[in-house]
């Protein structure tokens, strides 16, 4: 073609021009959290506190972390394993992390591959520690602050709808005014502690390296304890930021380092793992191929007083293939039965309901198709084609097997066995 898709022009001008632009887009007021609907397009229109992050074009990690900004943003605790989102998301001195217009954003805060799980729930138990203590001060204090006042912020210190946490917010306000000039040691403790008086919205993040392999021993701790966290498992099926190492998450057939020939063993089933517990909120998501599913699981994980787990597909390219067309492959991943889509809510019990639900019809198409969209299964196919043969026909055997278990999870008597207690 003639014209080039890029043109080289003096930059000035077009800074100029731009910086106008910019600065008009960005005196746009925003959405009234309160009034926006929070589905797929309501979710929208809430501001992103995840901006400009430095992942690789077509990422499909960062759709995740910026629906978590829009939803619990400014009250958002975020434990975040090394890996690759902890690279784009602390790329010091920058961060894609922002406040909105009130100052609030993200605390964000990285540890090592091993210890993430632990170190999100420490976040979890301090948070909880602070607002014990700043409850405890403030009904010490109770006497000599309104009633109403002392009232409201102790019976909504859980809250974690839009409009509780505004309303909680604004008594926080008033009684920071009530404790003005107040010089006791009570009154000071309490200055300090009260904005935890407003409940933290925690969530551990990591990928499957840290999650499925050297992080699992912590992250079971975690789901074991039955504590209010949620972790989110942003799954490329291999170890990303360290160069395409094999992981326990890799499928079967899928070239990877140490697994040039393709991986032999299927992929561990974390969510299955989790389920088996009773007392935790697992989903698979995949929002290139069901957007309207990951909004309703990020919200219901986040309404769980309970741990939850949300393992969430995300298109790499270390898959090898253009990621133009990532949410084209993810539909084709779960139409397969490659990633099935559910939610096991263990709240549905006391409902008379089975925890779990499918969210993606039984697999359909031929899996072939899917996997030869991706370099990592076209080249050992290339290499070793009878190998390749018989690894598909087990991996279609596989999946067929492990959606008949979620199928029949899915219709399970719901009277039996106790309801959890949490939630």
């Amino acid at each position: 073609p003639k014209h080039k898709a890029i043109d080289m022009v003096p930059q000035a001008p077009l800074r100029e021009a731009e910086r106008e632009n910019y600065a008009f887009f960005l005196g746009l007021p925003e959405a009234d959290r309160e009034a926006v609907k929070l589905d797929v397009k309501g979710t929208q229109l809430l501001q992103p506190l995840m901006e400009y992050s430095g992942a690789c074009s077509g990422c499909g990690e960062t759709p995740y972390l910026k629906l978590l900004t829009q939803l619990y943003g400014d009250r958002l605790m975020i434990a975040n394993a090394t890996g690759c989102s902890s690279i784009y998301g602390g790329n010091l001195p920058t961060t894609p992390y922002t406040v909105n217009a009130a100052g609030r954003g993200p605390a964000w805060a990285n540890s090592l591959f091993e210890d993430n799980a632990e170190f999100g729930f420490g976040m979890r138990l301090a948070a909880d520690q602070q607002q014990a203590l700043a409850l405890g001060q403030l009904r010490l204090l109770s006497g000599s602050l309104p009633g109403t006042l002392v009232d409201g912020l102790l019976a909504h210190a859980r809250v974690q709808d839009e409009p509780g946490v505004r309303a909680q917010r604004e008594r926080v306000a008033e009684l920071l005014k009530q404790l003005e000039g107040r010089k006791d040691p009570v009154s000071d403790r309490l200055r300090t502690l009260a904005h935890q008086l407003v409940r933290r919205s925690v969530w551990i993040v990591g990928g499957d390296g840290w999650a499925y392999d050297i992080g699992y021993g912590g992250l079971d701790h975690v789901l074991a304890s039955g504590e209010d966290v949620n972790i989110l498992v942003l799954d490329t099926e291999v170890y990303s930021n360290t160069g395409g190492q094999a992981s326990k998450s890799t499928p079967m057939g899928a070239a990877a380092k140490f697994a040039t020939g393709g991986k032999h063993t299927p992929k561990k089933d974390l969510a299955l793992l989790a389920l088996s517990y009773g007392h935790v909120y697992v989903a698979k998501v995949a929002i290139g191929a069901k957007d309207g599913q990951a909004v309703k699981a990020f919200q219901e994980a986040e309404s769980w007083h309970g741990p939850s787990l949300i393992l969430a597909y995300s298109p790499c390219i270390a898959h090898g293939y253009d990621l133009a067309q990532g949410a084209e492959q993810t539909k084709l991943a779960v139409e397969s039965g490659y990633w099935p889509l559910y939610r096991n809510d263990p709240r549905r019990l006391a409902e008379g309901q089975s925890p779990l639900q499918l969210d993606s019809a039984a697999p359909k198409g031929d899996l072939g198709r899917f996997l030869r969209n991706e370099t990592r299964f076209r080249m050992v196919e290339q290499a070793h084609p009878e190998a390749f043969a018989r690894m598909l026909a087990e991996s279609q055997a596989d999946l067929a097997r492990r959606y008949a278990t979620l199928a029949q999870l899915a219709q399970m008597d719901a009277s039996a066995g106790p309801t959890p207690t949490k939630g």
